[in-house]
């Protein structure tokens, strides 16, 4: 790790109000892992946005945009971010959303599968649109026209909108994460 966790204690004014912001809806949203300490510090991605505001508070805002009222399934989403997970093999980002993937049902063996960096086989037709959606992007490259109409075809124009950017944040997210270096919790 290569930030000290921040002490409540020397957040400046700035810091404070991304803190006040960001505590209570971690406590809400981001309940399957750990991302407060007992001393309610934070920890993950909200470390690195809380020292360095003036980055981490559009970083934030992004994600509560695709985290706050998602339209998405939210295996749908969380197949997304396993796989951007995977390719940028983002530990914090990897702990937290198996976590959440088994709590919203995903079994051992399909997380096991996304993980290893193969196309699960037993997924639905929306969870594999996900995933083939997720990994195009994160190969690089545009969209595939094929890809892009399905995705149209079952999210809707909103829908792909909010995948296409839930991917983009999650590979800021891993990015953050990979730089700073970030471990997973004890």
């Amino acid at each position: 790790m290569r930030l000290n966790i921040l002490k409540l204690t020397d957040l400046t004014e700035l810091q404070q109000r991304l803190y006040d912001d960001m505590k209570p809806i971690i406590e809400t949203k981001f309940t399957a892992f750990k991302a407060i300490k007992e001393d309610h510090t934070l920890i993950g991605p909200w470390n690195p946005w809380l020292k360095f505001p003036h980055y981490g508070g559009p970083a934030w805002e992004a994600t509560k945009s695709v985290s706050m009222s998602p339209s998405l399934p939210v295996l749908v989403r969380e197949i997304a971010i396993l796989v951007i997970g995977t390719k940028f093999n983002a530990d914090y980002e990897l702990y937290a959303h198996v976590l959440v993937a088994e709590s919203k049902g995903l079994d051992e063996t399909t997380i096991a599968t996304i993980l290893a960096g193969i196309r699960p086989n037993n997924l639905n037709e929306d969870e594999l649109l996900s995933y083939d959606i997720a990994a195009a992007l994160v190969n690089g490259g545009t969209l595939a026209e094929p890809l892009y109409v399905n995705a149209i075809k079952h999210f809707g124009e909103e829908g792909t909108a909010e995948l296409i950017f839930l991917i983009g944040n999650y590979c800021h997210v891993s990015m953050i994460l990979n730089g700073f270096n970030i471990p997973v919790p004890d």
